[in-house]
């Protein structure tokens, strides 16, 4: 469709899928899966696919300021300036890019934690390999119990000395949030570096990578920012970037890459310095469709507001949980308030095997997942407690009745 034939987009507004229009779920309970695309980010890609379709090379200015537009709307998200970031293919992308190029030496100890998604633990295992490092595993039990328990736990391990801790912001089977502050804290009194997988968080939970005092921080578009898959977001501390030694760069790593195409003969050099600033990770093309889709679910979520957001998701989450528990779930969410994202997980009733579950509910319209055996609910700003939850507990009495 030609951009001047599309109708005028509603706004969009908390818990309103109007956006969303060929949606055919009554219920997409699974944004910590993969979110739905909005119209105005099918649009967005679109509008990219027709520029390159009509100009081919010509839409390469197009994308360099589509790049740092979300540079600016990413750094808002994440609290930090435009200048310390790269836009990545992905979080699996950003984790790698670290685990590669801190400057390690034999026998340093990699911090991870038992039950984290592989995304966050696979690449520094590799890491581990490749450079003689020591990975050892941290309960996330304690943490459950109390901030102060979890605490002191890492301690214990950060006693015996460590170069790093790798910790998702949002644990992935339960929606624990993790306290990053104090585990910030801890570690720079211990002398250890602390890098954040922010997948499950950013977007939907309130988030600040500088007040937080992070050192490293990754996500990803196709969950809570409601983009599509292929685009990610690195974030590096100034003060880290410059002891790294990057390891995946490319030809447009390096300072004044582009003007041997640009600017006539005599260009053409081998010996440019690499980049000092996060971007020397943006090493090649980009996935610019990818980009042009989180450009636009940027927008809504700043436009709505990521705390609106999570407040919004929590009281369709308030709503939902006792409903859960009165017909035999055992909850996983966090009693503090303090401590819970946009996710609900469940331990199903005795008897009850969550993969039947999630089918069942899944034929009546119903969208979830099961990390592990629990049943996760994960709704976002376009669901509405009032139009959708009759429809799913009716769909959870039907699945239950149908699995005994």
């Amino acid at each position: 469709m030609n951009t001047r034939e599309r109708p005028p987009l509603p706004e969009a507004r908390l818990g309103d899928r109007s956006l969303f229009p060929d949606l055919s779920l009554a219920a997409y309970l699974n944004h910590a899966g993969v979110s739905p695309l909005s119209t105005p980010v099918r649009w967005a890609v679109e509008d990219l696919m027709a520029a390159y379709a009509w100009g081919g090379a010509q839409a390469t200015a197009h994308v360099l300021g589509l790049r740092g537009r979300l540079r600016e709307k990413l750094a808002r998200l994440l609290g930090v300036g435009a200048g310390e970031l790269a836009l990545t293919g992905g979080a699996s992308h950003g984790v790698q890019a670290v685990a590669l190029s801190v400057p390690w030496r034999r026998g340093d100890r990699v911090v991870l934690f038992e039950g984290e998604f592989p995304a966050n633990a696979t690449p520094w295992q590799r890491a581990a390999e490749l450079f003689g490092l020591e990975v050892v595993f941290a309960p996330l039990g304690p943490f459950a119990e109390s901030v102060e328990a979890g605490l002191a736990a890492l301690e214990e391990i950060l006693a015996g000395g460590a170069r790093l801790v790798a910790v998702s912001a949002v644990q992935f089977r339960t929606g624990l949030v993790m306290p990053l502050a104090e585990m910030a804290a801890l570690c720079a009194r211990h002398g250890a570096e602390i890098f954040v997988d922010a997948i499950q968080a950013l977007g939907a939970v309130p988030f600040d990578a500088a007040a937080l005092s992070l050192d490293y921080v990754a996500s990803g578009a196709h969950k809570w920012l409601m983009g599509a898959e292929g685009a990610g977001v690195l974030y590096v501390r100034p003060e880290r970037l410059r002891a790294l030694r990057p390891a995946p760069v490319g030809w447009l790593s390096h300072e004044d890459p582009v003007s041997f195409l640009t600017e006539g003969p005599g260009h053409l050099r081998y010996d440019r310095p690499l980049r000092r600033e996060a971007t020397v990770f943006e090493g090649s093309s980009a996935a610019g469709l990818s980009q042009a889709a989180l450009e636009a679910s940027a927008d809504l979520l700043l436009g709505l507001g990521v705390e609106n957001i999570h407040r919004h998701v929590n009281r369709y989450l308030d709503l939902l949980e006792p409903a859960l528990e009165a017909r035999g779930f055992r909850s996983q969410r966090p009693k503090a308030a303090a401590r819970r994202s946009c996710i609900l997980s469940l331990t199903p009733p005795p008897g009850q095997a969550s993969p039947r579950l999630r089918a069942a509910l899944l034929a009546d319209g119903v969208a979830v997942a099961i990390p592990d055996g629990l049943l996760r609910f994960a709704p976002h700003w376009p669901n509405d407690a009032e139009r959708e939850l009759g429809h799913v507990l009716w769909a959870v009495d039907r699945a239950l009745a149908a699995s005994r």
